[in-house]
């Protein structure tokens, strides 16, 4: 990876894994002048989905502009042929990236990517950049999922289970910060159901509510909401503290 002059664009949800790439490229040095953050519309296998829209607060914490891309913000005669591939989902995130490369000085020199173990994100994620023409920093990619999960909590980040969609996952995870007690039981879990230790396969998601890149921790006021199998957080309130 030659890291060239021109920014770095952090690709960010909220949640721990690309807040961590965001922390590590931020720790390297390298000069992330935007974080740029995708709400789905529904499931989605490339993205993030819940509580996106608390992006922004984190991104206020942190201190770097962030860029909101809706999946109807470019129509279909947009230049960037992502579908060509089979991408549509990710044609406004490349559309939108395209316009940053114009937009800011140097251009992009590269993204960051929170991917563990994902070759369907992955795979996109590089294809993009490479039709980009810029760089990609993937810090987490083939990790071991429980040094990771370690090297978060102790780096300070303060992460918060948002929704559970896994067998061993029931309503009382929602809104569990994950902590070593935490990880104690999802691997307890892993060796009866399977539970991905990051939830990589889609078992949880999360949102950092705290860190060390942020200056002011997340607060947040919520309520469970739990069907069948599955369930999420409904965030009522949330601010900076």
């Amino acid at each position: 990876m030659s890291e060239t002059d021109g920014a770095w664009v952090s690709l960010f949800s909220g949640g721990k894994d690309s807040a961590w790439a965001l922390y590590r490229a931020l720790e390297r040095g390298l000069d992330v002048r935007r974080l740029v953050t995708v709400h789905p519309t529904g499931d989605s296998y490339m993205y993030h989905v819940p509580a996106t829209d608390l992006a922004g607060l984190a991104a206020e914490s942190i201190g770097i502009p962030l860029v909101d891309v809706e999946p109807d913000d470019f129509d279909a005669e947009s230049t960037i042929d992502a579908s060509a591939q089979g991408d549509d989902e990710l044609e406004p995130l490349e559309a939108a990236l395209a316009a940053l490369d114009d937009d800011l000085a140097g251009g992009i020199a590269g993204v960051t990517a929170g991917a563990v173990e994902s070759e369907y994100q992955t795979n996109r994620i590089e294809a993009m950049c490479d039709r980009l023409g810029c760089d990609l920093f993937a810090p987490l990619w083939q990790e071991d999922p429980r040094e990771l999960a370690d090297a978060m909590l102790d780096a300070g980040f303060d992460i918060r289970i948002i929704r559970v969609a896994a067998h061993g996952l029931d309503e009382s995870w929602l809104g569990r910060r994950l902590d070593r007690e935490a990880l104690a039981d999802l691997e307890r879990l892993n060796e009866e159901y399977g539970v991905h230790i990051l939830g990589e396969g889609g078992e949880f998601e999360t949102l950092v509510v705290d860190g060390p890149h942020m200056d002011r921790a997340i607060d947040l006021e919520y309520e469970p909401e739990w069907e069948g199998t599955r369930g999420t957080i409904r965030v009522t309130d949330a601010r900076l503290e």
